[in-house]
């Protein structure tokens, strides 16, 4: 099961980043059809956040149907962002922290990775569509 994580520095409002996290988890395969997602009464014990806060990120990824809010039951996921590429995810991981490690190294601080890893993700998408 998915534990949330709120990060209050991200300027992205709670509800979004739960629909965030569970999309990043379906797309990573670790969530699939048929799993339940925690319960609103688990994620505002867990996190301390409004209930509302919750119903609404849930809302929204039943709006874009990856769940389905069974009554009584839960909430589970209906589907998949998962592409065929989940099988080298491991890899493609291990590589991308020997990356880290290396940036790290060379005394990036966080924002500045993230600002290489963007800008760089933008500029090979943009040599693709050229």
């Amino acid at each position: 099961m998915i534990e949330f994580h709120l990060d209050p520095r991200s300027g992205v409002a709670p509800y979004l980043q739960i629909v965030q996290q569970v999309k990043e988890a379906l797309r990573l395969g670790l969530l699939d059809v048929g799993d339940q997602l925690p319960t609103v009464r688990e994620v505002v014990a867990d996190l301390a956040i409004n209930p509302n806060t919750v119903a609404k990120g849930y809302r929204e990824l039943e709006g874009s149907g990856l769940v389905e809010a069974r009554p009584g039951r839960g909430t589970f996921i209906t589907g998949t962002l998962a592409a065929p590429s989940v099988k080298h995810h491991d890899a493609l991981r291990r590589d991308l922290e020997h990356w880290l490690a290396a940036a790290e190294h060379a005394r990036l601080d966080e924002e500045s990775i993230r600002a290489l890893i963007s800008t760089t993700l933008r500029e090979a998408f943009v040599r693709r569509v050229a």
